[in-house]
């Protein structure tokens, strides 16, 4: 059999068994809410939405004055994008992490410390 004619027969195989996975996979994270998280953006935000959230002195008086509201810091951890740049991740015993993302329509930057048992939302910019 020629190579040609087994490359063909190879390619047909693997397009359909890429397209079993990818709709195995898919029903597999609905139904069971799993996130495939491979990029460090992804890692950093779902480890901090697993822990518990404590709000910074600044951050609460935000929150009463109603210019932060705990939708905004939600829709930062779950769509925002972490400038590794400025953060400081090597930190110990808490890591600090820069997350971007929209508060009411305008750009901010969320500064959070990410420590072993809890977040602490220090800061908006």
């Amino acid at each position: 059999m020629p190579f040609i004619k087994r490359l063909g027969f190879f390619l047909v195989g693997l397009s359909i068994g890429l397209v079993f996975l990818a709709f195995f996979l898919k029903r597999k994270a609905e139904g069971t809410g799993t996130e495939f998280c491979y990029f460090p953006n992804c890692r950093v935000l779902k480890e901090l939405r697993a822990k518990p959230l404590a709000y910074s002195a600044g951050i609460r008086e935000l929150m009463e004055t109603g210019q932060l509201d705990s939708l905004a810091i939600s829709g930062f951890l779950n769509d925002g994008d972490v400038d590794f740049g400025r953060s400081k991740t090597k930190n110990k015993p808490c890591s600090i992490y820069f997350i971007e993302g929209n508060n009411k329509g305008q750009e901010a930057v969320l500064q959070v410390q990410n420590c072993r048992d809890s977040v602490l939302i220090l800061a908006m910019e």
